[in-house]
């Protein structure tokens, strides 16, 4: 089997892939571009990715492929109807990281409580060694003790979002969907969610649904000087509407660690208001990325291969 690892930098490079127990090729290349795919791809029997495209015409010319192996959960990166006419296998992975992106999200309403990120960055400019007493007081603190979180998504990581927050006190709201016209047991009307939370945070996949989730109409019901948190995708939130509601006050702050174009351009609106706003938090997309996460990411992408394989011989 010929194997090829087209974005190994999607792995940091401190934790160990895994190889597989049969006989097989190993070619890895640090980054892809997608004039690059098909060059590198149309000898491989497996391809193992993370963000590559692969789209009906790039499929079409890897008449070899068998199995796209993804190195993480999201399958938008592929044509899984075309896939699946051409016989090629996509296997993603699931729950590896259902510890450490709850724990980054518990970490990012802990910031901006306590704006963190604005005294963080006072020092940097000496700030407080130009106080006159021993502190003072240019950010909010608000307790995280009594707020209200209000989760869109209640799958296995806004489900222990949700525990945690109830851990330290807060109350949890899941929000039904959009438009229902029928709420679930265990759900709050989606509106309602926007109106009542003074912290909201996005664990809802990208469809075409929700795409765009949080817009200018949604934000503008939420409540005045609230927080919004995104770990889910970039494209849930309409990044310019996002822009605005932070500049005229109404939202009170926001972190983020996924964006609609990763990486994203220098000039992004965002990472542009970032500079000049200690309440807009940007992490690079790692909310996943703990190593014991990680490491269990690369073991069951190596299991799915050699699941793969074994049926494939026994065919």
């Amino acid at each position: 089997m010929n194997i090829v690892f087209l974005d190994s930098t999607a792995i940091p490079k401190h934790i160990p892939i895994p190889r597989p127990s049969f006989a097989h090729t190993w070619i890895e290349y640090e980054h892809t571009s997608s004039a690059e795919t098909i060059e590198r791809a149309k000898d491989a029997d497996i391809v193992i990715t993370s963000k590559v495209i692969f789209d009906r015409e790039t499929l079409k010319q890897l008449p070899k492929l068998k199995l796209i192996a993804i190195t993480a959960t999201g399958t938008n990166n592929v044509d899984l109807v075309a896939a699946e006419e051409m016989g090629i296998t996509v296997r993603n992975v699931t729950g590896y990281s259902s510890t450490t992106v709850p724990e980054h999200v518990m970490g990012l309403i802990f910031a901006l409580k306590h704006s963190l990120a604005g005294w963080l960055r006072d020092q940097t400019e000496a700030k407080w060694a130009e106080s006159k007493q021993f502190c003072y007081f240019d950010y909010s603190i608000t307790d995280v003790l009594g707020s209200t979180l209000g989760v869109f998504g209640k799958g296995c990581l806004g489900t222990e979002v949700g525990r945690l927050a109830n851990a330290v006190g807060m109350e949890v709201l899941y929000a039904e969907h959009k438009d229902a016209t029928v709420c679930r047991e265990g759900y709050t009307p989606f509106d309602e969610v926007l109106k009542q939370a003074d912290i909201v945070t996005l664990h809802c996949p990208l469809t075409e649904t929700t795409k765009n989730l949080i817009n200018a109409d949604t934000l503008s019901k939420m409540k005045k000087g609230a927080f919004l948190i995104n770990t889910g995708r970039g494209p849930l939130i309409d990044e310019l509407a996002l822009v605005d509601a932070l500049k005229t006050g109404h939202l009170g702050g926001a972190a983020l660690d996924v964006m609609v174009k990763e990486p994203p351009e220098k000039d992004n609106l965002l990472i542009l208001a970032a500079k000049t706003m200690p309440n807009l938090i940007i992490t690079p997309h790692i909310a996943w990325a703990s190593d014991s996460a990680v490491t269990t990411l690369v073991g069951k992408v190596m299991q799915n291969i050699e699941e793969f394989v074994q049926q494939l011989n026994q065919k």
